[in-house]
Order: C-alpha cells, then structure tokens, then sequence
C-alpha cells in the first residue's frame, strides 16, 4: 500500500474511519482487572488501544485524529474488523466516552532512508 504522506521518516497510510468505542482494566470490561494486554504489555491510557489483529496488526502504530498516536496493544472479543477500543483510566471514563466514528491513520517507519 502506498503511503498517504510522509513526516520525519514515518509512512502515514490513508485514513479508515472506525467505530471508537472505550475501555478499562476491570471487571465489567475485560472480565480481568489486571491490565495485562494481549501483547502482554500493561494498557496505559493515551497509548493502548484494543484491536481486530487482522485489521490492524499488534504493535501497529496508530494516529487517532484528535487524540494522538496510540500503539495496537490489546483485542477484544467484540473488535471486529474497524472497531478499536481506546484504553481509558476509569470505568467511568470509558463509559462517557460512548462510541464515535473517528479516522485513524497507520503509521509505519520509512524503510528507505530519505537522502
């Protein structure tokens, strides 16, 4: 896939709009209150998000428009396809954050270095 542009040796890729839903680490979210990502990273709010892995690889660099970059860290079992799930710091967070349409951009390093 061609880049959409390119910025200081990163690869943006074309824009996919999503479904954004959020999560956190309890009970009623992951069945688990650990925090521990299928990645086996632990979810940080501002950097993890929950993906389809056949949509979106694990480790896959994400911008997410108005929010940031955020690594493809978890999945979640209603993540399908362009559905991600945005870690968030409380239950309640997660909950206000409800579900939006938003465009995310896949950001990959430069293979070829820019002379």
């Amino acid at each position: 896939m061609m880049a959409y542009f390119s910025l200081a040796g990163v690869q943006v890729r074309h824009p996919i709009t999503v479904t954004a839903t959020a999560y956190d680490a309890c009970v009623h979210c992951c069945r688990k209150t650990d925090g521990i990502t299928k990645s086996g990273t632990k979810a940080m709010p501002g950097r993890t998000i929950a993906v389809d892995p056949n949509f979106i690889p694990l480790g896959t660099k994400v911008y997410i428009e108005g929010l940031g970059i955020y690594i493809a860290e978890d999945i979640g079992s209603a993540i399908k396809g362009n559905r991600i799930d945005i870690f968030m710091e409380t239950h309640e967070q997660a909950i206000n954050f409800g579900s939006h349409n938003l465009r995310i951009f896949i950001l990959e390093e430069e293979k070829t270095p820019r002379i």
